[in-house]
Order: C-alpha cells, then structure tokens, then sequence
C-alpha cells in the first residue's frame, strides 16, 4: 500500500487520534496501575508514553491491546472502540510487548511464516518486505537461537509489519540494545512515521524519547502528568539562561543574591542560571549587575530546556505534594 492510499483510509477514522483513551483505570486489588488516564496520539506522529519504571506503562498498553480488562474507562484503536470491536481495530495494529519471543529453534523467515498463517493470505507476501525493512534480510535463514536481543527485537518489528499496520506500539523497545543498536531503532521508528504509519512508545529513556518522539505524554504512579507536543512540554519549564563572565565566582555570589534567580549553577560552558516564576525584569537587570561589578559577559542567552530537566521539574512538584 503506497503512502496515499494509507492516508486515506487514516482519513476516515476518529478526529485524528488513532489512540483515545477516557478515564482509563486499571486496579490490581487494592493498587491502581492505571489512574484515570486521558490519552490521545495523533496519526502520523511518533509518540512517547514516558515514566520510570513501574508507572503502568506496560499495563495501559496490555489493556489497549485487549490483554487485561480495564477496571473502568473507554478505550478507541484506530476510530473503534475496545474491547467492542477489538478484532477490527487490532487488525491494523503491530504491536511488541515486553521482549518479543520467537520459535529458537526456528529461523528468522519461518518464525514469520507462522504468524503469517494465522493472518490474511497478504500476510505471507510481505514476509521478504519486512525482512528488509528491519535489515534481516542476509540473516533471515538462521534459527533465532542464534540471533542477539538486538536482532530479536528487529524481527519483533517484523513481526508487526505483516499487518501492514497503521499504528505500531512498542513497549520499551530499545531495552538491552547497545549504542549502535538504539541508533538503528531510532532511524526505523522514523522511517515508520514518514511513511504515514503512527508509533507509541513506551519508555523510561528520557533522552531516547526526546530524540525519537513528536510528542509525550508524561506518566508517574499510573496517571498522565503532562501530554503535548515536546517543544510546548519544554517551553513550559521555567525560564533558564546561559550566563559565560571573566570571574564566575564572582558572578555565581552577584547571581544566588538575587531575587529572580531560583538557581544558578556552573557548567562546562559557564553558568545555567534558573529563575524564578515571577521574574518579570529580571534579566535586564541581572546583566547590568554584572557589568557595574566590573564582569566581562561573554554569553548571556536563553537555554533549551530538555525534556529530562522538565520531566524532574513536574516529578519533583507531585513529590513535595504528596
């Protein structure tokens, strides 16, 4: 299916999202592993589902996928609602949960042929396709047994193309996978969504996520704390700048003395200075207190902030709450 006919059958699904979820709660007895989660992922986008180990990630996506009940809440896949209509919306969807698991004894190409059976008749066609697409293609005809977790991972990937899918979900995928691994995987997510499909990742990995994703959604003790796109999450922080004098010392005291500044640390680079939430002015005059010191400024500009430093900042603010 070429990249115009996938958008127009995307076209006719559910205002964008191919993912919706409505006060989506999942308990385990007394524990709640999924709070009450509002969740959309736009189509086309590659999406990050962000949280620390043991923040229901992998429990939301067994639930979208139709493995575990809800205990309350709506879910839709691809327009449909689940579990009414699990097997249609499913259909179109790939999905890795956890380490994917294979036949060892079986090769590359013959795992695939089994799932494939159990699919359309197209399913087997687009073996060789998915092969190459992961770029197992020369090791296609050697067992499993054989294969590295990062080869694994990638003919869980296969896997998931034989539906041809819309949406891709892949619960923490670059576990275990080595720098040159997590590389691969990041340029084949994008790949992905430059073909018009959709992907939903989950991840602890901060800077992965940052470096793959369109957009997050923020996750800690099973509720969604943040969701938006990554630039409007960072512009959210607090407002920070880049401050390089001739006498850092000097500068750090004039900085921590005042009444903007949160926080003013050095760095390789010079100081990162934090302000303060109502600090209307405060630039201009920290600058003009550092040249009436007699400081040379070498740099004085605003610093991206990552998502790894709003991430702690929102975790941080829900930890004094509690």
């Amino acid at each position: 299916m070429n990249r115009q006919e996938r958008t127009k059958r995307q076209n006719g699904g559910s205002a964008g999202f191919v993912v919706e979820t409505s006060a989506l709660t999942k308990r385990f007895g007394e524990r709640i592993a999924v709070d009450n989660v509002e969740l959309r992922v736009p189509r086309g986008s590659a999406f990050g589902y962000l949280g620390p180990n043991g923040a229901g990630k992998t429990t939301l996506i067994r639930m979208l996928l139709g493995l575990t009940h809800a205990s309350a809440g709506k879910m839709r896949l691809l327009g449909r609602p689940v579990p009414e209509e699990r097997g249609a919306a499913l259909a179109r969807v790939g999905a890795i949960v956890e380490e994917p698991r294979f036949h060892g004894h079986l090769t590359g190409r013959e795992n695939l042929s089994v799932i494939a059976a159990a699919r359309e008749p197209e399913a087997h066609d687009r073996i060789d396709a998915a092969l190459a697409r992961v770029g197992l293609s020369q090791r296609a005809d050697e067992r499993v047994k054989r294969y590295s977790l990062g080869m694994r991972q990638r003919l869980g990937v296969a896997r998931s193309l034989l539906a041809d899918p819309e949406l891709l979900i892949l619960d923490e995928p670059t576990n275990g996978l080595d720098p040159a691994g997590i590389h691969e995987f990041r340029d084949m997510i994008r790949g992905f969504v430059a073909e018009g499909r959709t992907v939903l990742l989950s991840s602890h990995l901060l800077d992965e996520v940052e470096k793959i994703c369109d957009e997050v959604a923020i996750v800690d003790r099973g509720q969604v704390v943040m969701q938006g796109s990554i630039a409007d999450l960072a512009a959210g922080g607090k407002q920070t700048i880049l401050i390089a004098t001739s006498d850092e010392e000097q500068a750090i005291g004039i900085l921590s003395a005042h009444r903007g500044v949160a926080s003013a640390a050095r760095e390789p680079d010079g100081i990162r200075v934090t302000l303060t939430a109502d600090s209307s002015g405060a630039q201009d005059d920290i600058s003009r207190r550092l040249v009436l010191a007699g400081l040379a400024i070498r740099r004085f500009e605003p610093a991206r902030v990552s998502l790894e430093q709003r991430f702690l900042e929102i975790t941080s603010r829900l930890e004094e709450a509690a």
